[in-house]
């Protein structure tokens, strides 16, 4: 009885059942959304706003405008709606359809255990974890998942084009009402008492982290589910359509190709007309952040890129990024690591608010490269990253190999 348990117990997907191509946007995602949360590690959540004014290191049309414009134009947003669309998936391949019992139970502590994972993330390292609002919001997809393909799409992408619609007429009215619609920002005095606690030693870093996250998971359990569990309906949605898979005909990625690139263009000339007037100064009368307010469009442009080059043959991007998209869990945890040892953890230099925008991206590349290099080689010994590991064993219950046999 007990064999036929056992037997009956689902399974975590192997390597060789994988599907490439989500792996590598997997992959792309885990790097992209690095380059985004970098000043997060390396700034009081008061001082990370580009158009803020409260930065130590102010906008300016050389280096540091320059690398505050990259990661504006081409990353924010953009690749955490790449990896959201791809969470939605991942609750449909590890919970099955919702008549199945038993993969439904593992799922259930899929997500369970996610939220325990987050919770130790936010609270002991990085209030900018994402893990607690990808479990939250995987409560609710998990209802949806067996829903057809094509109303996951509609409802998922007219969700999240009405409420980027409403944050763009916001922008707009902030813009043109600035001192009705503002609620003040923070003084240079209180992100530099932020930045001289993150630097006093283990517990004033612990303190202010603590605080941060209690603001922004108060954000993402009440407000950010709103716009990420559309998105994952969108992105489940899109995979039942074969979207991921490259079997979508080859003339609607161009499409979104095209649509991406002008809406990257018309972003890329607004932001830059940002950053050459100051941050103090509304150069586009908030057309920059109204238009910035649509990344989906913009992430289904780099995910159709990705999926033709992938699906297409181009080896060298499926070598490279299929094995960080394999470990993006393992992946975005060591990001963690290494960034919090770097800026505020008592063991690193604590370089906490001394690191300008430049420097920020010279750390992002050595991540990269760093992570690019070792996820192949660790696979070449294990069959999944270390903190994948943990999470299935503890989802799925009982042994789990991670060593490769012969």
């Amino acid at each position: 009885m007990r064999d036929q348990v056992e037997t009956a117990q689902p399974k975590p997907v192997a390597a060789d059942q994988r599907i490439v191509t989500l792996d590598v946007l997997r992959g792309a995602a885990v790097l992209g959304i690095l380059a985004v949360n970098a000043a997060a590690f390396a700034l009081p959540m008061m001082a990370i706003e580009m158009t803020s004014g409260q930065s130590p290191f102010p906008a300016d049309p050389n280096a540091s405008g320059v690398a505050q414009w990259v990661v504006a134009v081409f990353f924010r947003q953009k690749f955490v709606t790449l990896f959201s669309m791809l969470f939605g998936v991942s609750v449909f391949l590890v919970g099955g359809e919702r008549g199945d019992e038993a993969k439904g139970r593992v799922l259930r502590r899929r997500l369970l255990f996610l939220a325990l994972f987050g919770l130790i993330h936010g609270a002991a390292f990085w209030y900018g974890d994402i893990l607690l609002l990808y479990a939250w919001s995987g409560l609710f997809m998990m209802l949806m998942r067996s829903m057809p393909a094509k109303p996951l799409i509609w409802i998922g992408a007219g969700a999240t084009v009405l409420l980027a619609t409403l944050q763009a007429g916001l922008m707009l009215l902030t813009a043109r009402f600035p001192e009705a619609m503002s609620s003040g920002g923070a003084s240079d005095g209180a992100v530099a008492a932020s930045i001289a606690a993150y630097q006093s030693g283990w517990a004033g870093a612990a303190l202010e982290n603590l605080k941060a996250w209690a603001i922004a998971q108060g954000m993402s359990l009440l407000m950010y589910v709103f716009s990420t569990v559309p998105l994952m309906m969108l992105g489940l949605g899109l995979f039942k359509a074969g979207f991921f898979h490259g079997r979508v005909p080859t003339r609607v990625y161009a499409m979104l190709m095209a649509g991406g690139a002008a809406v990257l263009a018309l972003l890329g000339v607004l932001e830059w007309f940002e950053i050459q007037a100051g941050a103090e100064v509304e150069a586009t009368g908030g057309w920059a952040m109204a238009v910035g307010s649509y990344p989906l469009i913009i992430t289904l442009a780099y995910a159709s890129a990705l999926i033709l080059l992938t699906t297409r043959g181009v080896g060298w991007l499926r070598k490279a990024l299929a094995p960080v998209g394999r470990m993006a869990f393992t992946n975005y945890l060591t990001q963690t690591l290494i960034m919090t040892t770097i800026f505020y953890m008592p063991w690193g230099p604590r370089l906490f608010g001394q690191v300008d925008y430049p420097m920020q991206w010279a750390i992002i590349v050595g991540v990269w490269a760093l992570q690019l290099i070792w996820s192949p080689l660790w696979l070449s010994k294990f069959t999944m990253g270390p903190f994948e590991w943990l999470w299935r064993r503890l989802s799925y219950g009982g042994d789990l190999p991670l060593r490769r046999t012969a």
